[in-house]
């Protein structure tokens, strides 16, 4: 079994994780905007993402002979671990959970907002019952100013979704005023049925235009109204929140509970089991992952949420459109959580918990490929930057503040 044990070596999968959990989610994203129903997209996501802790688990699982201090992965199978096995299925129980629910949010909070207050949730949170976890090996002087950090981009990152969400509605107000005719517009509900430039094939599904609208425009939210699998307009702001927060609090749980699945810090196994190695635990977090995921979205097939098209099982096989960059998407998203948790064991679950810095990435992935924010108001650049440079300063914090497990 690998066992990561140096400092440098737990910063280093800290930030390669950091960077492989703040793009995935801009591949889901990608696929909603589309028009890919966002069930046959998590279906393939999480395939791949339990495949990702299969091949952690026989790598590096596997690397060297097997000890009792370090035992592999398939050795551990067989014993009587079965405590630390239930925890870490909570943990993979409540990630489920979390990012099916962000998948949702993305859609009406946009991309780097929602990355900004779950991740920030998480921290808040998770962070503060990581650090008691890890029997306070992290250095709290240094520690929990970086929670506060995460805990103002909070209040930022909401503050930046009602600033935003106010442009938008003076921008399709402005659209109401120019086009009266074709476009149905109730005042400060935004409910569009046709646009003059849009128009659309019931048969296939396909919407083509005229002109592709630049990014920021009020006909570029019309287009990307008419296109997407999730339509958000007309849809209040607190369903976007309420959907957001409600991640965070699962995303503030898994980690946690995976550290206790690790390190036994309750003292749940007999006396002589070793506890759980990281790949075993991911092994087991991610199955459950996978079984949580799976039972939801068929259930989503046939009883949908948010107003989105039935579908079925036949229709998701064949479904084909997208279908690589949600397997990516799964992949990287289960490398990024297996090297969370081995930076983790080694330096301290609390200091892994600057991979939730993920927004930066997510941010650079939102404003270049989806154009948010693009044509907004001063106010809302002033607290877009506000939140990432809290952000900025909390990552290098948490890292800072790294311990190493004896």
């Amino acid at each position: 079994m690998y066992v990561v044990e140096s400092k440098g070596g737990a910063i280093a999968c800290m930030l390669l994780s950091l960077t492989f959990l703040g793009t995935w989610p801009a591949l889901l994203t990608l696929l909603e905007r589309r028009g890919r129903l966002p069930q046959h997209t998590y279906l393939d996501y999480t395939i791949t993402n339990l495949l990702a802790a299969v091949i952690i688990a026989f790598t590096f699982g596997e690397i060297g002979k097997n000890t009792v201090e370090k035992p592999n992965f398939l050795n551990q199978l067989s014993q009587d671990n079965w405590p630390s096995v239930l925890f870490a299925m909570g943990g993979g129980i409540v990630l489920s959970l979390g990012n099916l629910a962000t998948q949702y949010a993305w859609a009406f909070v946009g991309l780097s907002v929602t990355e900004v207050i779950t991740a920030s949730i998480t921290v808040v949170i998770g962070t503060t019952m990581n650090y008691f976890l890890d029997d306070r090996i992290n250095k709290a002087e240094i520690l929990f100013p970086g929670v506060a950090c995460f805990l103002i981009a909070v209040c930022l990152g909401s503050a930046v979704h009602s600033s935003n969400s106010a442009d938008n509605k003076t921008k399709l107000n402005s659209l109401s005023n120019d086009y009266k005719d074709g476009t149905e517009l109730i005042p400060f509900v935004f409910e569009y049925r046709s646009y003059m430039y849009v128009s659309e094939d019931l048969e296939n599904g396909r919407i083509g235009t005229k002109e592709k609208a630049k990014f920021g425009t009020a006909d570029f939210l019309v287009e990307l109204e008419n296109k997407r699998a999730i339509k958000v307009l007309g849809k209040g702001t607190f369903i976007g929140l309420a959907i957001t927060f409600f991640a965070g609090i699962c995303f503030s749980l898994f980690s946690p509970a995976f550290n206790l699945a690790t390190n036994d810090q309750w003292h749940t196994l007999k006396v002589g089991v070793h506890h759980l190695t990281v790949y075993t635990a991911f092994f087991y977090f991610s199955a459950s992952c996978f079984v949580v995921a799976v039972v939801l979205n068929i259930s989503f097939l046939y009883r949908p949420v948010l107003n989105l098209p039935k579908s079925s099982i036949k229709a998701y096989l064949s479904d084909w459109d997208g279908r690589g960059w949600a397997f990516l998407a799964g992949l990287l998203c289960g490398f990024g959580n297996g090297l969370q948790f081995m930076g983790g064991q080694a330096a301290g679950y609390a200091a892994a918990d600057a991979v939730q810095a993920l927004p930066l990435v997510s941010t650079f992935w939102g404003v270049l490929l989806f154009g948010e924010y693009r044509k907004s108001s001063r106010k809302t650049y002033i607290l877009l930057g506000g939140m990432l440079s809290m952000f900025i300063v909390a990552v290098a914090v948490l890292m800072a503040s790294s311990g190493h497990r004896k």
